[in-house]
């Protein structure tokens, strides 16, 4: 197995462990604000998609201190792998709860899972394919825009369901 795919296979599992210990930390550490920028601080669909971002966007710098001599298109790969995974949870989150009509725990986990996974398998892909060199520049700025909204947003929601907690919101989940 190559290094590269071998190292993809170690970010996937180092995403799902990571997510699943940020979702208990700001919790565990008091409630601390700066914790709470890259945790979830609330049950909300948008705090959830930190779970994502912010163990792949530290296991992506990593693979680009690895790898970018030797893949011209891992920057441009994993910043949209990273993109995609995030909003994928969102994607994912509400197109079931409106098939379902509810929250089911284990349908949020898969959501996770799945979303990890396939943002890894299209980054790995990509960085192969090279396809999105062209776009690194711009994958860069939505990726640095998107940590600036989830700084910003985490104590200064906006008004939307996104920002709210499902169950308040009529996703509710049933005993």
């Amino acid at each position: 197995m190559n290094h590269l795919k071998r190292d993809t296979i170690i970010g996937i599992l180092f995403v799902l462990i990571t997510g699943s210990v940020f979702h208990f930390l700001y919790d565990w550490t008091g409630k601390n604000p700066v914790v709470g920028l890259f945790t979830p601080v609330n049950e909300s669909i948008w705090e959830h998609m930190k779970l994502l971002f912010f163990p792949m966007l530290s296991y992506a710098l990593v693979l680009i201190f690895r790898y970018r001599e030797n893949y011209p298109c891992l920057i441009s790969a994993l910043c949209l792998g990273i993109l995609s995974g995030t909003f994928l949870i969102p994607a994912l989150f509400y197109s079931y709860t409106s098939l379902l009509g509810k929250d089911i725990f284990i349908l949020d986990i898969a959501t996770f899972l799945v979303s990890v996974i396939l943002s890894f398998w299209l980054s790995y892909k990509l960085t192969l394919s090279c396809r999105l060199k062209s776009f690194s520049l711009c994958l860069c700025l939505l990726v640095c825009i998107l940590f600036i909204c989830f700084l910003r947003f985490t104590y200064r929601p906006p008004n939307l369901a996104i920002f709210e907690d499902p169950l308040s919101t009529g996703y509710s989940v049933s005993p």
